[in-house]
């Protein structure tokens, strides 16, 4: 698959096959993108949790109110701990959130690569989260995302409405 196809035909899915979970080989490939992601000074600030069992689902659905979540059969939910990020000197800019961005964006890309949906989810509930998942303080939960395949019959919307290059990019 051409790459920039790949990236044109990406979209959010909110609809799961709860009944066709992704084999751990495939899910692995997903999680390896994760791990081979840059992030500032390779400090490599993250750990994924990937959500699969029945008891862990049942605990985490709730962070997030959507009946359709409820559908996937995984969770991949990114963790961060600030003190780990590199700070920028001139200006105390801590980097947790631009390294767990990127991490977070290859898993998603490679998740399409393989045929998996995901639908990137930033209105959760961290406060449920922190609790079920027994983070420590200085954890962030960043960001999640369901993984799974789409229900049969289900076609993607091919509609993805982008502002064209000349209103954001600037030749200097």
């Amino acid at each position: 698959m051409d790459f920039y196809d790949l990236i044109r035909g990406r979209e959010s899915i909110r609809n799961y096959d709860p009944e066709r979970p992704v084999d751990r080989d495939t899910l692995d490939r997903i999680l390896e993108a994760g791990r081979l992601a840059p992030s500032a000074v390779n400090f490599q600030p993250w750990r994924f949790l990937l959500i699969s069992s029945p008891e862990m689902l049942e605990k985490v659905r709730p962070c997030y109110g959507r009946p359709w979540f409820a559908d996937a059969p995984h969770i991949l939910i990114v963790v961060g701990n600030r003190d780990q990020a590199w700070v920028r000197k001139t200006d105390d800019y801590n980097f947790i959130e631009t390294d767990l961005t990127i991490a977070l964006d290859h898993m998603i890309l490679a998740a399409e690569f393989e045929g998996v949906a995901t639908c990137w989810i930033g209105a959760f509930d961290p406060d449920l989260l922190r609790e079920v998942l027994s983070l420590a303080q200085n954890e962030i939960v960043y960001s999640l995302t369901p993984l799974g395949y789409p229900k049969e019959g289900f076609t993607k919307k091919g509609n993805k409405k982008r502002k064209p290059l000349d209103e954001i990019v600037e030749y200097l």
